[in-house]
């Protein structure tokens, strides 16, 4: 392929950084907003029979794109990354569009019709994230195609940060600024790639193959909503482990998914093609991904329970005011991720992306043990550290491992190529959620219940009132943690009998911002600290799988 003109490939450059952004901070934004959502809703995200719409407006963005992107790249090899990643654009936009309108007040209907616009929505972040690296690829020379897709990495992630901020300060105002405030960016995006890209960039001869969609479809979404749910309380449990629901998906995905895998091998024009894999940089940079989100995914939730549950309100932060200065103290993640992402992209292209890969999966295992090795009550600076030791060790291996795996393609096939990258990255991200969070659930509910019972009970709390306060279940404590709610303020709310024979100055000190944090920091940090031991060991093989990787410096081709 020809190497496109250096204005060409700004454009493109520009272009594709746009819509990381609008695919990322679509991600994050409502994280922070939550609260505000459904207070302007009139829903109560807490309560036993709504917690399935918190879930899904937490999970279904990222679940319909981890079980769409193969699909979605395959697409667009057919019928042209152009046409493909310009439709991302204008179905994204629509979906920020429709979002922005729908009322306040309108309850359990408002909330589903948010779900289903987000779904909706996440088509067009699907489409937008898997054109957006192969039509870089496409573009770029062998020399400079680090650098561009570190500067696209950087811009993904200062999306997902900008989005939590965003998501706090918009909310406080009116909650659908939240969903409108990417339609000036997708507009302008929508336009610019019609006019710049138009049906360009892939256009192969290959079928759709519909039935073989349906069954890796099928697979990814139960086995994604079964460790989605698996986080939901079923019955006396913390978990949803015993939700027939949960084990019926469980049991079924991985059926679905070897059904796909058995008619792949007798396909002739695969979707999913399995004989990539016998590329050894193709399969260790794949696998190298997949542990690298699966000990990366539930980090961003478990340290925002941590700051919004714990650490922020011993320090006389309110909870309701959590969620931002949340996002504010997680921005030295990112910093180190901005910072090192382009270099590393850079670098690779001069001496090769094998040694940056392995120094930042290096880099990112020392940030896990240095998390996992903090008290409660950390010091700041020393968190900080940590987290921005993190994102340079994040930033260090992404833009080599995409660039690696990219380069290792033909044009034909990097549409689908990436969608299997980006497949694992979200499968990965998806499994480690469920994984990590039943980690720290089981601990947490082991121990909380004792702890918070003796804390009551020396506070001189009446022992019915300490009886119902240990119960909580963990995962509905840890969930209202993450949403900026009081945990033992929502519980006492829901038995007012209870609250009323509790003396005023003991409710205040119960519903206080230092009692739960205090209650539970220990038991906290024993499944956090549990995590972090299981996530570093998978990023250690991730480390020796990325040493896999070619060492070759890019030579001005466009191969």
């Amino acid at each position: 392929m020809e190497a496109a003109s250096m204005e060409h490939r700004r454009a493109v450059l520009i272009n594709t950084t746009i819509s990381g952004l609008v695919a990322s901070m679509n991600a994050t934004i409502v994280i922070v907003a939550l609260p505000a959502i459904f207070r302007g809703l009139h829903v109560s995200p807490m309560a036993p029979d709504e917690l399935a719409y918190l879930l899904w407006m937490m999970m279904g963005y990222s679940l319909v794109i981890s079980s769409t992107l193969v699909l979605l790249g395959r697409f667009s090899d057919v019928y042209g990354r152009g046409r493909s990643y310009t439709l991302g654009f204008a179905l994204t936009t629509i979906g920020a569009a429709a979002l922005s309108v729908v009322p306040s007040g309108t309850g359990n209907a408002g909330a589903l019709a948010l779900i289903l616009l987000r779904l909706f929505q996440a088509v067009g972040a699907a489409l937008l994230t898997v054109d957006a690296l192969a039509i870089i690829t496409d573009t770029f020379p062998l020399s400079e195609r680090g650098r561009a897709v570190g500067v696209y990495a950087m811009t993904y992630n200062i999306g997902m940060m900008l989005g939590l901020v965003l998501g706090g300060i918009l909310a406080v105002y009116d909650w659908h600024l939240v969903f409108a405030v990417t339609l000036p960016l997708g507009i302008v995006g929508t336009l610019w790639s019609r006019a710049m890209l138009g049906g360009g960039h892939g256009g192969v001869e290959a079928p759709l193959n519909i039935a073989d969609n349906v069954l890796l479809m099928a697979g990814l979404s139960l086995l994604a909503l079964g460790l989605t749910y698996s986080m939901v309380p079923y019955g006396s449990s913390d978990l949803g482990w015993g939700n027939p629901f949960v084990v019926a998906s469980i049991a079924l995905g991985p059926v679905f998914l070897l059904a796909f895998v058995v008619s792949q091998l007798r396909s002739r024009s695969p979707l999913f093609d399995l004989s990539l894999f016998r590329n050894r940089p193709f399969a260790a940079g794949n696998t190298a991904v997949l542990l690298f989100s699966l000990s990366r995914g539930a980090l961003m939730l478990l340290l925002t329970i941590w700051l919004q549950g714990i650490w922020l309100p011993l320090h006389g932060i309110p909870y309701e005011e959590t969620p931002l200065w949340a996002g504010i103290y997680l921005a030295s993640l990112v910093a180190g991720n901005i910072a090192f992402g382009p270099l590393s992209g850079a670098l690779s292209d001069r001496y090769g992306p094998r040694i940056f890969a392995v120094l930042g999966m290096a880099v990112f295992t020392a940030s896990l043990g240095a998390l996992a090795l903090l008290p409660y009550n950390f010091p700041a600076p020393v968190f900080e550290l940590a987290l921005f030791l993190n994102g340079v060790g994040q930033g260090l291996f992404y833009s080599p491992n995409a660039t690696a795996i990219m380069n290792v393609l033909p044009p034909s096939d990097r549409g689908v190529g990436n969608g299997m990258r980006t497949t694992f990255n979200n499968i990965g991200q998806t499994v480690s959620m469920a994984l990590f969070f039943t980690i720290a659930v089981s601990v947490f509910s082991r121990y909380a219940p004792g702890s918070l019972m003796s804390t009551a009970l020396a506070a001189g709390v009446p022992r019915a009132v300490a009886e119902v306060i240990s119960k909580i279940p963990g995962s509905v404590a840890l969930f209202a943690a993450f949403i900026g709610v009081n945990p033992l303020g929502s519980v006492l709310s829901a038995y007012p009998g209870l609250a009323s024979a509790i003396p005023s100055y003991l409710y205040t000190i119960i519903t206080g911002t230092n009692f739960f944090p205090e209650a539970v920091g220990v038991p906290f940090v024993m499944g956090f600290r549990l995590s972090m031991y299981v996530a570093m060991a998978m990023a250690l093989i991730a480390a020796v799988l990325s040493a896999l990787m070619p060492s070759t410096r890019g030579r001005g081709t466009n191969r």
